[in-house]
């Protein structure tokens, strides 16, 4: 063992005398801990968040959009075909795309209608995998709705609530684009029967989308056989940015793609630069500890005049004074930083239940789907993010070292004893 370890070792088991100094010491290192478990937990947080939007974004949502430029697009079948070709694209769905109001008794509310191709939609969405009651296959019109001459309508578990709607019931679809009569524009509105209920786990979801076949869309919607787009599912989510390219250099500008990123860029944006800022102001913590390992160093120089002019004048270099107190600063850092990822690993892995029994205990509610989008607390630790966090605290633990230690190396012999 070096001997400026072990002496910065021994420096670490304070006296009687100093008893003061291992109360800083404590504080420091707690400090650090502390520093480092706030990170590690928040960042653990807003990770799970953006994990599970995103999961839920994807799972309701296509990686990619192919449109036409402002009108209906004919010919869909052939352009499936093409967009099939393209490097990564593995399938294809039609999709219309609309807004309308949903009636139910005296209940209303405004909703974005889908019409959908049933089977190759599970293709490329997780709709189906998100029925919760009745069946997805009842908007197939070869299958048949099941509840006599009225067409299948598919709603959001909110939504439903919010209408007072279960599997079975009669809900009138009303479109703004009406019909000229000698009357005047007259809505359009046509009863469909609720043939499935979802929940996708994100609330904006769940009470704001419905979904008919697009069969019935079309017919409802005057269109013909003409879709308002293609969706496609690719290999790889987070490198849809190259195919997107591909597709409008190849298809444009008859045809534009976007991707999931383009279409949700600023809900991914805000969640992206709230935990860049979060790990801003989490770090402050650790600064502040490392200003409490920067007064412990001086505090102990200032005690230890003798000895390092003891250790002076036995030939010891100004460096190894420094390395000295250097690592008993680091010493200090390190320490914290394990204990911090220790604690910050133990509450972000078991996050969900500690908030659950704290809600029970008081009676209060942390997280409102309504208000998070999400139905439950999301937390997902990134050994990359541990790695970040360990080494920003043991750097500002080191650099809180730096000019201590330069200013014990400093001090000669003959002025460190003068007063002893």
């Amino acid at each position: 063992m070096p001997f400026e370890l072990f002496i910065g070792l021994r420096y670490l088991k304070a006296k009687r005398k100093s008893t003061f100094i291992s109360i800083i010491t404590f504080i420091s290192t707690a400090g650090v801990a502390l520093g480092v478990m706030a990170l590690i937990v928040v960042l653990a947080v807003m990770t799970g968040f953006e994990e599970d939007l995103k999961d839920k974004i994807l799972g309701t949502n296509a990686h990619v959009v192919v449109t036409h430029n402002g009108t209906p697009m004919e010919d869909y079948q052939q352009i499936m075909a093409k967009l099939k070709g393209f490097k990564g694209v593995q399938a294809a769905t039609p999709f219309i795309y609309n807004q309308v109001m949903l009636s139910s008794g005296k209940n209303v509310s405004g909703v974005v209608l889908r019409g959908i191709d049933v089977r190759s939609d599970r293709q490329v969405t997780k709709l189906s995998k998100s029925i919760v009651e009745g069946s997805l296959d009842q908007l197939d019109p070869v299958m048949g709705s099941g509840f006599g001459a009225k067409p299948g309508l598919v709603v959001g578990k909110e939504l439903a609530k919010h209408l007072g709607l279960i599997v079975g019931d009669a809900v009138n679809v009303v479109s703004p684009m009406g019909n000229i009569t000698p009357l005047g524009m007259m809505p359009r509105m046509k009863p469909f029967h609720v043939v499935g209920i979802f929940n996708t786990g994100m609330f904006e979801y769940d009470s704001t989308l419905a979904y008919i076949s697009l069969a019935q869309a079309q017919a409802f919607f005057d269109l013909g056989d003409t879709v308002t787009g293609i969706q496609l599912k690719v290999d790889d989510v987070y490198h849809t940015g190259e195919l997107v390219r591909a597709i409008n250099q190849t298809m444009a500008p008859e045809y534009y793609a976007r991707d999931w990123m383009q279409m949700n860029r600023n809900i991914l944006f805000a969640l992206k630069t709230e935990k860049m800022v979060m790990f801003i102001i989490l770090t402050l913590i650790v600064l502040v500890a490392a200003f409490g390992i920067a007064s412990t160093l001086f505090m102990v120089v200032m005690e230890k005049t003798r000895d390092i002019a003891i250790l002076k004048s036995m030939g010891a270099t100004g460096l190894s004074i420094m390395k000295i107190f250097v690592l008993e600063g680091l010493i200090i850092g390190v320490i914290g930083t394990i204990l911090g990822v220790a604690s910050g690993l133990l509450i972000a892995l078991n996050l969900e239940p500690i908030i659950n029994v704290i809600e029970k205990a008081t009676g209060l509610n942390f997280f409102s789907k309504d208000v998070y989008y999400l139905d439950h607390f999301p937390s997902l630790v990134v050994p990359s993010d541990v790695v970040l966090i360990s080494i920003t605290a043991v750097l500002i633990s080191f650099i809180a070292t730096l000019y201590p230690s330069w200013q014990a190396s400093r001090m000669l012999p003959a002025e460190a004893l003068r007063y002893e």
